[in-house]
């Protein structure tokens, strides 16, 4: 399940939790699509502390959007998770120095202020 997030026009904020599903997927799709409709750059902060897994089909859909814009990253240049899960952390620090025009950083529960003040200073 998605919840879309209050945040400022250029940040796409989620909140996931249980099982992402396909339908679930589409929905952060449109999201991000209407927000790149409108700003050259946008932030992404997901808040995955209720998150346990995802269908195949979210999974599919996932490596598909991402391999349709792997030459728009920079698109793309932050993006705050916050987690209470040491794989999704270990995720976000092999991945850092991998993918470029992306920075990922993983805050703590609680944290969201912080995040979301993070996330929205693109311009840095």
């Amino acid at each position: 399940m998605i919840e879309i997030l209050t945040s400022p026009d250029h940040v796409v904020a989620l909140k996931l939790s249980g099982t992402l599903s396909g339908d679930d997927y589409d929905k952060i799709v449109a999201e991000l699509e209407a927000r790149l409709d409108r700003h050259e750059r946008i932030g992404v902060l997901l808040d995955l502390v209720g998150f346990k897994d995802f269908t195949l089909e979210a999974g599919a859909k996932d490596l598909q959007y991402g391999l349709r814009n792997l030459w728009h990253l920079k698109r793309f240049p932050r993006e705050a998770v916050i987690t209470d899960k040491e794989w999704v952390r270990a995720l976000a620090r092999i991945g850092n120095p991998i993918i470029p025009h992306v920075e990922v950083r993983t805050f703590e529960p609680g944290e969201g202020d912080m995040a979301m003040s993070w996330v929205s200073d693109i311009l840095s």
